[in-house]
């Protein structure tokens, strides 16, 4: 092997390591429920059931992932029926996306049953990780 073909391999090895170290780092917070900062601030009116915790994502007709976290949403929702499942189009509620800082779909945020902001997560979350993040507020 020529030292030529030997230093193209040896470049093409480091650039697949750095675009997977890079990929892997700009999608790690995918899927992941993060408890929020301030549950006391106020949010928009999204059609939350008064009195109950709610899950609510954004979506969007054109949203690929979306269809998944319904389907993780409607099973976890399914098995905690006193929870309430609220989906919003993006696009036809662009100032509700704005107000919560939704930058990328799918986007899914749990509400206590007073309407507070306590759980987001970017991504397809683990069903999993919903319940756990929901069972507390059903106490």
């Amino acid at each position: 092997m020529s030292v030529s073909l030997l230093l193209v391999v040896a470049v093409l090895v480091v650039a697949l390591t750095v675009s997977v170290v890079v990929g892997r780092v700009l999608t790690r917070r995918d899927g992941v429920v993060r408890s929020t900062v301030d549950a006391s601030a106020a949010v928009p009116d999204l059609g939350l059931p008064p009195g109950r915790p709610a899950v609510v994502h954004f979506s969007a007709q054109w949203c690929g992932p979306c269809a998944g976290v319904r389907r993780v949403v409607d099973d976890v929702c399914a098995e905690l029926p006193e929870v309430a499942h609220v989906e919003i189009d993006m696009d036809a509620n662009p100032a509700a996306a704005r107000e919560l800082s939704v930058l990328s779909l799918p986007t899914t945020f749990i509400f206590d049953a007073d309407g507070r902001q306590r759980y987001r997560s970017s991504g397809v979350p683990k069903a999993a990780d919903l319940r756990s993040a929901l069972e507390p507020l059903l106490a």
